[in-house]
C-alpha cells in the first residue's frame, strides 16, 4: 500500500512538472525559400523544409494532416505532410498568392492573389481550382465570418474590405478603410471584424450586419515617428477580451482590449513584426521578425515575451496545429 501511494505521489509530481503534448508550429521564411518547423516543448527549430520561391501565407489543413504555404514567385500553393514533413502536393492559384482562408469543413480554400487582382476558389477535395472572384487591388487579407456565410478581402491599394457572400461568391459590400490594409480578423461570436491598416496606422473595427466602421484603433509609442507604427497582424483570444497586434517596423506587439479598443500595454519583440499564432491552449503567441530573422514567444496570460527561436530569413507566416 505504501509503495503505491508513493509511486501514484510521484506519478501526479511529474504529470505537473512534465509538458502536455508539443504543438509544432511551422514559420514561412520569405527570403530564405524555406519553412522552420517549432518544437514548442523544447522552443528549438526541429527542421528546415525548402520550399518554393518567396513563402508567405501558411496554414495548417482543418484536420491537422497538412501544411499548406503559398509560394508567391512560383504561381502555387504548395501542401507539406505533417507527419513525413515533405512536400507531397501543389494546389493550383493565381498570380502571387498571398494570404488565403479555408472554411469551417476544410472543403474550399480562398485563395487571395496580389498579382490580378482576384480570389481564387479551390476545391481542397479534388485539388482543383473551380472559381475566381474579381476584387480590388492588391489583395491580400483573408477571413471567413464564424456563421461561415461571409468571405472578407482587404485590398491593399483599393483600400477596401470587401465582403463575399460564400454561397454566390459575390461583393455585397466594400468597406473604406485607412491606406493599405493588409489584415482581417473576426471576433469569434462575429459581433466584430477588424482590419489593420499598415500605411494607415489604425485598426478599423467594423460592425459586419451593419458594414460600416464604427471606431478606430489608433497607436503612440513614446520616441517612435507615427509613420514606424504599421498594423499588420492580428490575434485575438477566443473569448475576444484581449488582442495583440503586430506594428511591424515599432518591433512591438500591441495589446489591446478586446471590450473598449484600448491599447494597454506595448511588448517589444524583435525587428519587423509581422503575423503571429496561438498555441492551441493560448498558453503562447509566437509572433514572427522579418528582419531579425527570428519569432518572440509571448506568455499570454502574464503578457510578456520569454523566448527569442532563430529561423530563417525574412520569416513572414506562423501557422500551429488546431487539434
Amino acid at each position: 500500500m505504501w509503495r503505491r501511494c508513493l509511486l501514484t505521489g510521484v506519478s501526479a509530481w511529474l504529470a505537473a512538472i512534465t509538458p502536455a503534448s508539443a504543438f509544432i508550429a511551422y514559420v514561412s521564411n520569405e527570403k530564405s525559400n524555406t519553412v522552420s518547423v517549432i518544437d514548442t516543448d523544447s522552443w528549438t527549430v526541429t527542421r528546415t523544409i525548402k520550399v518554393g520561391q518567396r513563402p508567405r501565407g501558411i496554414e495548417f489543413t482543418r484536420d491537422g494532416k497538412f501544411v499548406m504555404v503559398a509560394v508567391g514567385d512560383d504561381d502555387t500553393i504548395q501542401v507539406i505532410d505533417a507527419k513525413t514533413q515533405q512536400i507531397v502536393d501543389t494546389l493550383p492559384s493565381g498570380p502571387d498568392p498571398e494570404l488565403f482562408a479555408q472554411d469551417a469543413a476544410g472543403k474550399i480554400m480562398y485563395v487571395a492573389n496580389e498579382n490580378d487582382n482576384t480570389v481564387t476558389v479551390i476545391d481542397l477535395e479534388k485539388r482543383a481550382r473551380i472559381g475566381d472572384i474579381q476584387v480590388g487591388v492588391e489583395p491580400e487579407g483573408m477571413t471567413i465570418s464564424p456563421d461561415g456565410k461571409m468571405l472578407i478581402n482587404t485590398s491593399e491599394t483599393t483600400n477596401m474590405a470587401h465582403f463575399i457572400d460564400t454561397a454566390t461568391r459575390q461583393i455585397v459590400a466594400n468597406v473604406l478603410v485607412d491606406a493599405r490594409p493588409r489584415f482581417a480578423e473576426f471576433k469569434r461570436d462575429g459581433s466584430e471584424l477588424w482590419v489593420s491598416s499598415e500605411i494607415g496606422g489604425t485598426v478599423s473595427i467594423i460592425d459586419p450586419v451593419k458594414r460600416e466602421v464604427t471606431g478606430k484603433i489608433t497607436f503612440d509609442i513614446p520616441g517612435l515617428r507615427r509613420e514606424a507604427i504599421q498594423p499588420v497582424g492580428i490575434g485575438m483570444t477566443k473569448d475576444g477580451k484581449t488582442a495583440f497586434i503586430a506594428l511591424g517596423p515599432a518591433n512591438r506587439i500591441a495589446v489591446v482590449d478586446g471590450a473598449s479598443h484600448k491599447v494597454t500595454k506595448y511588448l517589444l519583440v524583435g525587428q519587423r513584426v509581422w503575423h503571429m499564432d496561438f498555441t492551441p491552449d493560448e498558453k503562447y503567441l509566437l509572433v514572427t521578425n522579418g528582419v531579425s530573422n527570428d519569432v518572440s514567444v509571448i506568455d499570454v496570460a502574464a503578457q510578456k515575451v520569454i523566448k527569442t527561436i532563430q529561423v530563417g530569413e525574412l520569416p513572414w507566416g506562423i501557422t500551429i496545429a488546431k487539434p
